[in-house]
């Protein structure tokens, strides 16, 4: 008889087996801090991520459309490049942003792990709307009752919002937030 305890119970590793990604696909992507810890609501360690999660070197051939960091996690939406492949960007990204995050943490207590392990991911259908989509990112911290309009949470971007990896531009993004396109 097996016995139960050393039966692996299903878990996040279960749910990725057979799934593939797919070049040029959209992707919705989710992962938290470890515990869910609130990092980011400190706005110099919510830089150091950004500035990693952004990195130009991470969206070599993936684009990144939209995205928002928030206290506990990060949502973004991905197009798959040509030759990458979801898991190994996601395990960039954090490994980008872990180690920034670290290294700026001061005096703060060392962590084991910034992120939790798993990640959350949505392929987009063709039928779904890419700008509907992005809206549902950054609206985020509006959900979360953090601010009263978009405008006013200054850890987002999307390409909709004249913005590629690493620009920020507010007139566009003011147009953007309030409806436009």
């Amino acid at each position: 008889m097996l016995d139960q305890s050393l039966v692996k119970a299903p878990g996040h590793a279960a749910l990725r087996r057979g799934r593939v990604s797919e070049a040029h696909h959209v992707y919705l992507v989710t992962f938290t801090t470890e515990q869910r810890r609130a990092l980011f609501a400190d706005a110099a360690l919510a830089r150091c991520a950004i500035a990693a999660l952004l990195d130009r070197r991470s969206w070599e051939r993936s684009t990144l459309l939209a995205w928002v960091l928030m206290p506990d996690h990060w949502h973004g939406l991905v197009e798959l490049g040509p030759r990458d492949s979801l898991p190994a960007l996601v395990r960039q990204l954090k490994c980008c942003a872990s180690r920034r995050v670290r290294a700026a943490m001061y005096g703060l207590p060392v962590l084991d792990a910034v992120w939790a392990r798993a990640y959350h991911d949505h392929a987009l259908q063709r039928e779904e709307s890419l700008i509907d989509a992005a809206r549902y990112v950054v609206m985020n911290p509006v959900r979360a009752g953090l601010v009263d309009d978009v405008r006013q949470y200054p850890h987002w971007g999307a390409v909709w919002a004249g913005e590629s990896v690493g620009d920020a531009g507010k007139e566009s993004r003011d147009f953007w937030a309030e409806g436009g396109f």
